[in-house]
Parts: C-alpha cells; structure tokens; sequence
C-alpha cells in the first residue's frame, strides 16, 4: 500500500458474508465511528455502507481519504468491492478498496488477548489491519480487470479440467489396453496418446485381440486414414501397435464394452472442453484490448508468452507499479522457497511456498515452460537446474526458470522496455 497520512483517513472493515455484511471503521486513534454494524449482502446494503461512509466524512472534516478492507472469500465480496471502489459519494476521498488475504488477517487477530468474540468482531479486526499500515498489495482495480480476469480464470478452470478427465480416462484406458496406458514417449505407438489417431484405436477396436489379430496391411490403412496421412512411419507404428497389444492384459470379454464405451465418452468430454478453451482464448484477446496497452505489449513481445498468457498474467498484476521489487511480485506469485538452515546446516530439499495468487502463478510457469522452447538461454538455464538434482528434476527446474522471468519481466516492465535478447540476461 502507498504510503499515506494516517491521521486523515477513515479505516473501514467488511466482514463478508453470504447474506449479511458487517461494518467497522475507525480512525487512527482506533476510536470506532462505526461499530459492527450488519447490513445485507445486496445491492441495497451496499448503498447503507456508502451512506454510512459518507455520513461519517460529513461529521469528520478530518479525514481526507478512505481505506475499506474486506476479506477475499470467494464471490461474495466482489459485488460489495466493485460497488465501493466506484461509488460517486466516496470518490472524492481517493477511496481504496482491498481485498485481504483471510490467513494474514488470521494471524492479526492472534495478536489480539482479549478481544470479545462475536460475529461482528472480524471487521474491526479488519479496520485495524488498515490502520497499522499491513496491507501491501494492490487496491482492487475495478470492472475492467474483473472481466478479464473471470475470463483467465476461468480459463485455467478449464484447463484444469481437461487434466483430470484425461487422468480419469488414463485408469481405464489401463484397464483395457495395459501397455498402451503405461508405455513412455519413446516407445509408444503414438506421440500424443489422446491424439485423433490414438482415439480411433481405443474405440474402434473392442478388444487387444482385436489389434493382435488384425491383419498388418489393414491396420497401417486403418493408422493412416485415421492420421489424415500425419504419420509418417505407419508400418513401425503398426508394429508397435501390435506388440503393445500383445504385451497388454486380457479381459473377460464382457469388460471390453462398457470400458470402451466409457473411455469414448472421456474423450468426448476433452474435445468439447478444448473447443471452449478456443472460445474462451478468442474471448480474452477481446477483452485485453485497451487495457493498459503499454505493458500488455512489453509481455507480449517475450517470446514464448504469446497474448493469452499475457492477458492472464496483466489480470492478476494489474499493473507492475503495485510492486516495488521482482521480489514482491515473486512473492505475490506464490514462487519462493521457504528457508529450513539451522548454523552451518542448510537443507537442499526447500518446498515452494505457494501462499500467493495461484492464477498468476499458473500462467507465470506456463508462460516460462513457453519461453524456454523459444529462448536459448532459458533452455540452457533450465537444462542446468535440471542436471544439478536426481530428485524432482522438472518441477524444480521449471520452477527456478519461472523465478528466472519473473525478475526479467519485472526488469522490462518497470522500465517500460520491449524485450531484447540484451536484456533478457
């Protein structure tokens, strides 16, 4: 939070609720001027707490500014955000609404010996967080990021769906075809497993039998039919094929079906969540348009982050001015490390501390999984991680690598530079 003069500003905490509200607000000398006061979670409730706000500033000629800080809790308070940062009422006292993380207003209220327990009792709690100046993130930013954002969100939603079915699909397609579910990269039959091609074999065939028995010159018509000639080997894939099947399991013929069946619904089910994630990129490439252009097009000129992990990583930062240091944008992300060194001991197994925004996180790891494809030197750095551990090789490579951009993106955006391959070390 900017620094600000505390003697002239009001202190307001929301305690959310899905059905009621409770307000707080104090002024520096934590004298309440509003004391637990419940109001319902409605549009109509919304206008008391702006009245009572203003009520309050028309009694105080002291206060000059307006501090409201509610708990993040879901999608509760977001009507209740959005309402106060833009009312025209408070808009004169440069009003700043923040949504606070619940664990850190938690361990506030430990702090706390004697305080009394009621259900109005976390507002204060709130008020005074604001009040003692522990609020270090970025205000809310306002309908705009709101709409981008379920937009990004909701995209990793679906991402994250589409993984859980595949992973679901993965135990049945184990059930009927063993070798096919379990084989690694190099000596499956195909290099994408819930290809087109792997989807006719899976559903076509009722049984493993049925590869194993299947004639080799009708099978290699049958892998490059289904590949729209894409294959460019189908007689070694015909043999693989056919070998995996041999090696695979045997079922009572009566489980072939219904496991068939099932697993041609699952990829029923991904194809229809991969054309929404279409729908969905096309619908955030619309909505970024004309916010904040200027560092929108700095992350969009890395290359490897392209413009859909742009828009998801400029949704959750808002702005880079809200951070004074890549370290403060690191920790908001969620990727630093927890110390564990005790005298001349220090542990070499550090778990990553992910207490900050998962969705920023999301597409900042994405995003350098991109880059390392498109960007030599992201590629060596990441190999070097990689080479140095035996155990969680990838993760922690990725995961250092992702650390690696933050501070080069931090770099670029606080000095509004467009990315150079000078620049990038």
């Amino acid at each position: 939070m900017k620094k600000i003069d505390y003697l002239s500003t009001l202190f307001v905490g929301i305690d959310i609720g899905s059905r009621l509200n409770v307000v707080s607000a104090l002024n520096f000398e934590q004298e309440f001027l509003i004391q637990m006061a419940a109001v319902p979670n409605a549009q109509y409730g919304a206008e008391q707490i702006e009245k009572m706000i203003a009520g309050v500033l028309e009694q105080h000629h002291e206060f000059h500014s307006v501090i409201i800080g509610l708990e993040s809790t879901g999608f509760y308070g977001v009507h209740i955000a959005n309402y106060l940062s833009t009312c025209e009422k408070l808009a004169p006292f440069s009003t700043k609404v923040y949504c606070l993380n619940p664990k850190e207003v938690a361990k506030y209220k430990e702090s706390f010996n004697s305080l009394d327990k009621n259900d109005g009792i976390d507002s204060f709690v709130i008020a005074d967080f604001a009040r003692v100046g522990r609020i270090k993130i970025q205000p809310w930013r306002g309908a705009q990021y709101l709409a981008l954002q379920r937009l990004t969100r909701h995209r990793l939603h679906i991402t994250e769906c589409i993984a859980s079915e595949k992973t679901y699909m993965l135990n049945n397609i184990f059930l009927k075809f063993s070798e096919f579910a379990m084989l690694n990269r190099d000596e499956h039959p195909f290099s994408n497993k819930y290809g087109a091609t792997a989807e006719a074999v899976l559903t076509d065939f009722l049984s493993t039998e049925d590869i194993v028995n299947a004639p080799v010159d009708e099978l290699i018509a049958f892998i490059s039919s289904r590949s729209h000639g894409r294959i460019s080997d189908p007689e070694q894939t015909a043999y693989l094929l056919q070998k995996a099947a041999n090696a695979s399991y045997r079922l009572d013929k009566c489980l072939y079906e219904p496991l068939t069946v099932s697993i041609g619904c699952s990829f029923n089910c991904i194809s229809a969540f991969e054309k929404e994630l279409k729908a969905i990129d096309d619908a955030i490439l619309k909505t970024v348009k004309g916010l904040n252009p200027v560092e929108y097009q700095i992350l969009n000129s890395v290359p490897g982050i392209g413009k859909v992990y742009a828009s998801g990583i400029l949704a959750e930062i808002g702005t880079i001015k809200c951070f004074k240091n890549n370290d403060a944008l690191a920790k908001y992300c969620g990727i630093v490390w927890k110390k564990n060194q005790s005298g001349k001991f220090e542990a070499e197994d550090t778990p990553m501390n992910k207490a900050g925004n998962r969705y920023l996180r999301y597409y900042m790891i994405e995003a350098a999984e991109s880059v390392i494809k498109h960007c030599p030197e992201y590629k060596a750095f990441y190999d070097k991680k990689f080479a140095e551990v035996k155990n969680h090789q990838h993760k922690r490579a990725l995961a250092l690598t992702s650390r690696k951009l933050i501070r080069m993106l931090f770099g670029l955006l606080d000095k509004s530079q467009l990315y150079s391959v000078e620049k990038s070390r």
